[in-house]
């Protein structure tokens, strides 16, 4: 299409290098931050014996990565529509090959994944701060393990997306 007119082949997969290396970083940054939190920073939180500044240690770590979260997301995004345009413009490719099925598998669980996660943390995220706050420790406890369900589901999400990708380069 566009490029096809534009560049050669070359500079073609010269672009499409680029673009896949800010993919993989972003997504290394976005799923491995995630693990991190999940797997290191979060269990060991529970060695503090102050509740309240536990909590305040999460939501600071958890401000800060949502940065780099919000940043990396975008990337991916942006780096993944213009690794794959061609389906944008000619959706009936997604059912002609494998690949294109995988990756219209990724597109639906990676929609799904952003409003779990985005819902999970506007919501329950800024309530968790004012209980804190507020002192309401027992309230802040019960809302924790909802919302670590909502994060687990988006951990395992992330990890399904991140195979499915690889799935789909086997097959593209």
């Amino acid at each position: 299409m566009f490029y096809d007119i534009v560049i050669s082949q070359f500079e073609y997969n010269i672009v499409f290098l680029i673009l896949l290396s800010i993919h993989v970083l972003s997504a290394i940054t976005f799923v491995g931050g995630s693990i991190f939190i999940w797997l290191i920073l979060w269990p060991e939180s529970y060695k503090m014996n102050d509740d309240r500044l536990r909590t305040r240690l999460l939501g600071y770590v958890g401000h800060r990565f949502a940065f780099w979260t919000n940043l990396t997301l975008g990337l991916l995004i942006l780096t993944g529509l213009l690794m794959t345009y061609k389906y944008l413009f000619n959706p009936a490719l997604y059912f002609e090959s494998i690949g294109g099925e995988l990756l219209f598998i990724a597109e639906i669980l990676i929609i799904a994944m952003i409003v779990i996660m985005y819902g999970n943390n506007i919501y329950h995220g800024k309530l968790i701060v004012r209980l804190n706050e507020e002192r309401k420790l027992d309230e802040v406890k019960r809302i924790r393990k909802v919302t670590h369900v909502y994060s687990m589901i988006t951990m395992v999400l992330m990890v399904i997306i991140v195979i499915l990708m690889v799935a789909m380069r086997v097959y593209y």
